[in-house]
């Protein structure tokens, strides 16, 4: 598999203001396998420190923080680590809080030592307060596979090439859109998650990609029981479940009675902000009006719920793989969702910054994103069905026709 994080990789190692990188994402989006594989393609050696998988290592970090000292260890361990040469995999290094605590010195008293670390839940972990060294570590943020990806893994590189040579916005070649449009049928049955793209492109087993991403599922429910209370568990999981419903409604503001008859935000707002921080939601806040910094503008009681990848909230939906041969079905299912999840997952992929609607009070014009670019706000609206009219985007044009450079409908 190609992941296009790689490029970010390459561009870590060879900044001189190289710090200790922590790679954040959704649990089982790649971030290991990215980081070792980068590892072998661009050093003469890597030493992968698994702190869940062989507890003894955090040993290294209990007595002292001093870098040479766990450096000796490490090395009288048996790893090979030379500066420059060697890159450090520390992985879920949320299991040891020292290790993370310890990259502070590492910047400081040994920089030419090349340190990446990835793990599970590692933004939860961190907004809960785990201790770690503020401006001392740079962050990249990975997300599951994008349709590029996806079509390069798929053995339709060609495809991939060809969306990157568009130079102008013009009709595709009939026999060339076709082939997309199954392509992405695909990807909306099979998602994101690198395991299950491996087992569709190894094996063309849809039932064994049905499989796995169920056990995707089965290990956010274990990991909403290992790290929360009974009682904030159920919540958290109460949210998630109910996304798919969330989702299937017009207006897909976020409604706390869907999860549970007089539900209140206090209740359930720090659900949502786990699932936030865990990388498995994205969160998508109203914009009043448009205007700079657009964060100045937004509404923080009103917002959409997406899922972080498409594969995952067709199995949420209990919707079988099956639909995807019934004509266009896929794409406007839930009044059309799954391309708006896919849209949003695409461009916070690219952009890796927030996104936000617009909806006109006491009317139902909304467009479904924006996105600031720059100076530059741009409304985005996404139509998944045949008819491509788009009230929203007219009723956004006629209210701020002094601030808008460029709309954008993808249908």
């Amino acid at each position: 598999m190609k992941r296009f994080i790689e490029a970010d990789l390459i561009k870590w190692k060879e900044s001189d203001r190289r710090k200790p990188l922590l790679l954040l994402g959704v649990r089982q989006c790649g971030k290991t396998w990215s980081l070792l594989e980068f590892g072998k393609q661009n050093y003469g050696n890597v030493e992968h420190i698994d702190f869940y998988g062989d507890k003894k290592y955090s040993a290294f970090f209990e007595d002292s923080m001093d870098p040479d000292r766990i450096l000796d260890q490490m090395r009288l361990a048996g790893h090979k680590i030379s500066p420059g040469e060697t890159l450090l995999v520390f992985d879920e290094i949320q299991e040891c809080p020292k290790a993370l605590g310890s990259l502070k010195y590492f910047f400081e008293k040994r920089p030419e030592y090349h340190i990446a670390c990835a793990g599970s839940l590692l933004g939860v972990r961190l907004s809960q307060g785990l201790s770690f060294p503020v401006g001392k570590v740079d962050y990249l943020h990975m997300h599951p596979m994008s349709f590029s990806e996806f079509l390069i893994a798929d053995g339709a590189p060609e495809l991939a090439d060809y969306i990157n040579s568009i130079a102008e916005i013009a009709p595709m070649p009939e026999l060339i859109f076709d082939r997309f449009v199954e392509k992405l049928k695909i990807f909306f049955a099979v998602g994101g998650m690198p395991e299950a793209v491996n087992f569709w492109v190894e094996e063309r087993d849809m039932n064994r990609v049905e499989q796995i991403l169920k056990s995707n599922l089965l290990s956010y429910d274990f990991d909403f029981s290992k790290h929360l209370s009974p009682a904030e568990s159920h919540k958290v999981s109460l949210v998630w479940r109910t996304l798919p419903s969330q989702l299937a409604r017009e207006n897909k503001k976020f409604l706390y009675k869907i999860v549970k008859e007089n539900a209140r935000a206090r209740e359930y707002e720090p659900a949502i902000r786990w699932l936030e921080d865990a990388d498995m939601i994205q969160r998508v806040n109203l914009m009043k009006s448009p205007g700079l910094p657009v964060s100045a503008y937004e509404d923080y009681s009103s917002f959409k719920v997406y899922a972080a990848d498409v594969g995952l909230l067709r199995i949420l939906s209990g919707l079988d793989s099956k639909t995807l041969a019934v004509g266009d079905a896929f794409f406007t299912n839930f009044k059309g969702s799954f391309s708006e999840n896919y849209i949003l997952n695409s461009l916070s992929a690219v952009y890796d910054i927030p996104l936000r609607y617009w909806t006109k009070e006491n009317s139902n014009a909304e467009v479904d994103f924006i996105l600031q670019y720059g100076n530059d706000i741009i409304p985005i609206e996404v139509k998944a069905a045949a008819n491509v009219q788009s009230k929203g985007l007219k009723r956004y044009n006629e209210e701020y026709a002094d601030k808008v450079s460029l709309r954008i409908r993808y249908s």
